[in-house]
């Protein structure tokens, strides 16, 4: 992954950019210090698919089943079943 000081980014920015389209994601600095990195389009969208959880992981989620309140087996209560007319 190529560096790019800010000001050289901003002052070049097609060149910039271009070089996110050809090689790949490209890494902006600040005062030296990593701050930034422009990615291809195609590949923030693979990214944010990843990124999402399915429905499966979701389920089996702690936070999901942890706010299940079920009774202990043998100590649920059955409704009283009224006969038919």
């Amino acid at each position: 992954m190529h560096t790019w000081p800010v000001q050289d980014a901003k002052a070049r920015f097609s060149e910039f950019l271009d070089a996110c389209l050809q090689e790949g994601p490209q890494m902006v600095t600040r005062r030296g210090a990593e701050a930034a990195v422009l990615v291809p389009m195609r590949e923030w969208r693979r990214l944010q698919s990843a990124a999402r959880p399915s429905l499966k992981q979701l389920l089996l989620s702690d936070p999901v089943r942890a706010d299940l309140s079920v009774p202990e087996r043998g100590h649920a209560r059955r409704r009283k079943v009224e006969p038919l007319l």
